[in-house]
Order: C-alpha cells, then structure tokens, then sequence
C-alpha cells in the first residue's frame, strides 16, 4: 500500500509541473483540456498493463507495448519536471529575498513563471521525446557492422587475419519485422568470415518465440570453419513462473535444439579444437556466468584439456564472468566474446571520441573492446532487443573481429 501512495504521489508531481509547462505556453483550452484527457488514459492504460502482468507467459507484444509508452510519455515529463521545479525554487528563493531582506511581505513580489522558460523546458523534452519515438520505429533494427583488429604476440601464423563474425542477444520474441531481420542476416552473409559465433540469448524465454524465425536464421551461411554458439541467461525459463518444474526443463530442452535447428553448434561447458594447416587454436564455450544472474557456466570444465600456452577463444555471455573469472585465470583465455549488456540499449556513441551509456555504471565492460594484461574482451552491443521496444544511440550489432599476429591494437 505504501508503494502505491509514493508512486502515485510521484506520477501527480511530474503531471502537475509537465502540465505547468504546456499552460504557461499554451493557453488554448481545448487543447488544455485533452491533454489531461489523453495523459489520465494512457496512466489507467499503464496501471492496467503493468498489475495485469502475467509472469507464466512473461515479456510480449503487449509489455514492449506498455514499456514504449512510459517512456515516450514520462522521459520528457520528467524532463519538464526538473526544469519546472528549478524554476520554482528560484521563484520562492527571489520572493524570499524580497520578505526578508527588502522586508515586503506582499506574496505577489513571488515571481511569476517565466514562459520562455516553459518553452526551453519543452524544447529541450522534445529531444528524448522524438529520440524515443525514433527508437521505437527505426533505431532498434538501425544494424551496424563494427569491425575490430585484434593484435596477439602469440596468435599461431596460420590465424593471422582469421576473421569472426560475431552476433549476440537475438531476443526473437521481440522481433515484429521480417523484413528488417532479413537485412540484417545478409549484412552477417557479406562478412564473409572464417566462423561465425553467436553468444547467448536467442529467446526472451519461450523456445516457441523462435518458431517464425527458424527459416530466417537458418539462412545465415556456414563458413569454412562453422558457426558455433552458447547460452545466455534469458535462455533457462528463469525470469517467468512455470505450471511445473518438467515444463520448464522442456522449454529449455527446446531452446537448445533450436540451435540445431539453425546449425549452430551448442557449446556447453565445452571447447572444441579449430584446426588450420599445421596449426590449431580452441574454442571454449561455456554456459551463462554472471555475476548478478545465473552462474551455470563451468569454466574448468569448460577449458579441460587446454593449457597456458594453447591459443583460445572464450564464448561466455555476461562480460562479468570475464571481470570475476576470466581475466586473471591461470589458463590465460586471450580473446573472450560476450554480449548480455545491450549497452542498455541507449546512450551516446561517437565512435573515437565519446561513448555512454546508463549501464557503464553497472557493467564495466559494457560495449566494445577492453584489454587487461594482453586478455581481451569484446562486448557486443545485441542483435535484438528486450524490454524496452527500441533503440537509441546504442544501434544493433554485429560484429566483425580481425585476429592478428603482432603486440598492437587497431
């Protein structure tokens, strides 16, 4: 109950500011009016959607849906909010002076609201409002191909110039546009790379959100030396309730038959040898390990049979598995491949220059490449998308890493 009064005691502090902006400016009272009007349905519409949740059937079309909106709605409310009340504290503050340094107690000294102030408060909500909306409709299928030489003093000659491609974080139950999927799996075909290495999260939760999708994928062409995968976190059913313990074992059974049915090959808690010529490096795969999410990832298990000395790529999903395990192991895992972040799916990105994101304060590695001691990990920014129902500044990857022979990093 106690959560209820504080939220709605928060959700009427940002509708009466946001509302004190469009009056100041707008004085039309029709529009006044259907303002309020559109405002209450879509809070009644959000209430419903989020206390009506169904946690056996969890994320769909109907919380993307509902997620959307709060942000679309309450981004740049709250926006408005913080300039507004910034602005009332200046009020209160000059008729506090007038009170009691000018001893004039007249309560109209209060400044009144400013309306050029009102409108910068509205012009500057107006750039999360079209940048969500943007996200929305075009940002979260916006496909990037990143490309990253990656220098290793001990990388066997037959590899130098061994090119991965690498996706990560599918989210199927998300997609809503053929069309747009198709492109991006024929951005993965142009790579042209040795091998291609997917790195967990092909479903929300269901295996069954993977059914009008298995064609698609399926189309993603096998190179010289295969396509291999392991599983992220959202793959074990963890984040939904079950009727019973054998329905979510056989939920999860059919999530890794899907990568079969894709032919990809599951790694799980396991490595295998890629041969070239003379010459050969591993691939470990291991199961999700995070740090704040389910550790089923057997990294000992995983390297069984590797030394030190023996070239390896690691396929582990949560990029914490390298700043907890990986990245001071014994066995010194040269290159590791992870995704789980989705750079929170918003932030600023100049490439070169600048680049944040929310999750950097959580994660920290959370997009692109990080190096310690010679070991690095590359973090791919998600194939797909979850929760919230697009992107913005933080575009969907797939990723393409160059292995050199050398000591530098391009």
């Amino acid at each position: 109950m106690i959560r209820w009064v504080i939220f709605i005691i928060i959700i009427l502090f940002i509708e009466i500011y946001s509302f004190q902006a469009f009056r100041t400016v707008i004085k039309a009272r029709p529009f006044l009016i259907s303002y309020q009007i559109l405002s209450l349905l879509a809070i009644v519409f959000i209430i419903y959607s989020v206390t009506n949740f169904d946690r056996s059937v969890g994320q769909n079309k109907q919380s993307l849906f509902t997620l959307g909106l709060m942000l679309v709605i309450y981004v740049p409310k709250i926006v408005l909010t913080l300039i507004m009340f910034g602005e009332d504290i200046y009020r209160l503050g000059m008729g506090a002076i007038k009170y009691f340094v000018n001893n004039d107690p007249d309560v109209s000294n209060i400044p009144s609201r400013r309306k050029f102030i009102s409108q910068i408060a509205l012009g500057i909500a107006a750039i999360p409002f079209a940048s969500i909306i943007y996200g929305i409709f075009e940002g979260k299928y916006n496909f990037k191909v990143i490309k990253q030489a990656v220098y290793f003093p001990d990388l066997p000659e037959a590899f130098d110039g061994f090119k991965i491609t690498q996706i990560s974080d599918v989210h199927s139950g998300s997609f809503d546009n053929h069309e747009k999927i198709n492109y991006a799996i024929d951005l993965i075909n142009e790579q042209e790379a040795d091998i291609i290495l997917f790195t967990g999260d092909i479903v929300n939760t269901h295996a069954t959100e993977m059914d009008e999708w298995i064609s698609t994928f399926k189309r993603i062409k096998k190179p010289t030396f295969g396509k291999y995968s392991v599983l992220g976190n959202h793959d074990y059913g963890e984040y939904v309730s079950w009727p019973s313990q054998k329905a979510k074992n056989d939920n999860f059974e059919a999530i890794k038959n899907i990568h079969s049915n894709i032919d990809f090959k599951l790694l799980l808690n396991e490595n295998i040898s890629i041969q070239k010529g003379e010459e050969k490096i591993a691939l470990v795969g291991v199961e999700n390990w995070g740090h704040n999410f389910k550790q089923a990832g057997d990294l000992a298990k995983a390297s069984e049979g590797l030394s030190a000395s023996d070239f390896k790529i690691l396929m582990s999903h949560d990029p914490s598995h390298w700043e907890y395990e990986v990245k001071n192991h014994e066995k010194h895992f040269q290159l590791t491949l992870s995704g789980h972040t989705h750079g929170l799916q918003f932030g600023i990105e100049i490439p070169g220059f600048f680049r944040w994101s929310p999750v950097q304060y959580v994660y920290k590695q959370w997009a692109g490449l990080y190096e310690n001691l010679g070991r690095y990990v590359y973090v791919n920014r998600g194939f797909g998308f979850h929760a919230y129902p697009g992107r913005v500044g933080i575009w969907p990857e797939i990723t393409v890493i160059e292995l050199k022979k050398g000591s530098r990093v391009v």
